[in-house]
């Protein structure tokens, strides 16, 4: 969803899993596909919102909660997937997650004959908690398919394929949502059955595929740190949790209101044009990560990580000024600087962890709770004042993570 953040930890396979070593391109394949599956299901999310506060008559405030349900379903269920897969295995972490993708997919079959916005957010819940379990699983399973030498580059181009799931959503969603013409949710269920179809069929192909077991490295399991200090002594761990949790705010809230600020201050824009724009600004995100990480060999992280938090608490200002076409640019520029700051912000918060680095890595996964409620608070501020003020809230959630990026990330 935010970005793939790169594990710090080293795996190796288990001898008993009837994959054999160098026939790993087909099961590749399959967990790269689900790097798409949680990309598409987050491009579409922005797109529904406008549309059930259209065709269900809710406001803007309340249609927010699509965002509530689906990333507080990060939040509950990424422990409970982790104690899952730690018991159960990996390949049964995945397969459990895609039956729940498809279970909340085709609930929104019923949800849509009942015009019940609710029974939307339970559908959403559902759909949630399985990309929970996929996103909890599929960096270790990538980093052990292949060569351990080239597992970076195996990782990196797994994640391009979820910035291609999250700018194909909004095309997808604008074209059938708002360019059938229906006005009625038709189109909602054809497209989530379809999706729920093709996870099923990618569930069963994990069910019959080999898949090595994923086991720590004996070495990392004898790692001792000479520091015994408890996980919330670590200054710029439980900053960069802060942090993170902030700049998912950020990033939820400017996606969330997207199509809504286009149309309401760009004037004769359709909501269909407006959801191509969607696409374009996940487009630069998904562009930005490339342009971020070449950055990277020439400046430190966390000073890149500042300067685009600088860049866009500057950027979101001007977004609140509505003024026109040019604030709408301004709005989608904030995409390809918002592309680097989950994984740097979680690369700086687990540094230096020794033992505790999974366990605080668990803690940043969790972090992504803070998607759930800024989209509300700023609906509360739309009808309050207006929707262009409303971004204020991301404009500040920008100059958290500018402090983080400054001093925060400093380990002391």
């Amino acid at each position: 969803m935010a970005g793939g953040a790169v594990s710090n930890s080293t795996y190796t396979t288990s001898k008993d899993t009837g994959a054999k070593p160098g026939n790993y391109l087909f099961p590749l394949i399959l967990v790269t596909s689900l790097f798409f599956l949680w990309g598409l299901a987050y491009g579409l999310l922005d797109v529904l919102n406008k549309h059930f506060q259209e065709v269900l008559s809710i406001t803007t405030k309340r249609s927010t909660l699509l965002q509530g349900a689906y990333f507080g379903a990060y939040f509950l269920m990424a422990l409970p997937a982790g104690m899952f897969m730690n018991k159960f295995g990996y390949k049964k972490g995945i397969i459990l997650g895609l039956l729940l993708y498809a279970t909340g997919a085709f609930l929104f079959f019923p949800a849509a004959g009942a015009l019940s916005f609710d029974f939307f957010l339970l559908a959403l819940f559902i759909l949630a908690c399985g990309l929970a379990c996929l996103e909890t699983a599929a960096n270790p399973y990538v980093t052990v398919l292949g060569d351990p030498a080239t597992s970076e580059q195996r990782l990196n181009l797994s994640q391009c394929f979820n910035g291609l799931g999250s700018f194909l959503g909004p095309i997808i969603g604008g074209k059938l949502f708002f360019g059938s013409g229906t006005g009625d949710l038709t189109t909602v269920k054809l497209t989530y059955i379809v999706i729920g179809i093709v996870v099923l069929l990618i569930a069963g192909f994990f069910y019959r595929t080999p898949l090595p077991e994923i086991k720590e490295d004996e070495q990392e399991r004898e790692q001792v740190m000479a520091d015994t200090r408890p996980l919330s002594a670590h200054r710029h761990f439980v900053l960069g949790v802060i942090a993170q949790f902030f700049y998912v705010a950020a990033q939820v809230g400017v996606g969330a209101l997207f199509i809504n600020y286009v149309t309401a201050y760009w004037h004769g824009i359709t909501t269909e044009n407006a959801s191509y724009l969607l696409s374009v600004g996940l487009g630069l995100f998904m562009g930005g990560r490339f342009v971020g990480t070449a950055l990277m060999r020439k400046i430190a992280p966390n000073k890149l990580l500042a300067i685009y938090a600088l860049i866009n608490v500057a950027l979101s200002a001007f977004v609140m000024t509505g003024d026109g076409a040019p604030a709408v640019y301004a709005l989608i520029a904030i995409f390809f600087f918002m592309s680097i700051m989950f994984p740097t912000i979680f690369a700086l918060g687990v540094k230096d962890l020794g033992v505790h680095t999974k366990r605080g890595a668990s803690f940043q996964v969790m972090s992504i709770v803070g998607g759930a409620s800024v989209p509300y608070l700023m609906g509360i501020v739309t009808e309050w004042q207006s929707l262009a003020i409303s971004y204020g809230i991301p404009t500040f959630c920008f100059v958290v993570v500018f402090l983080y990026g400054w001093k925060g990330y400093k380990r002391v």
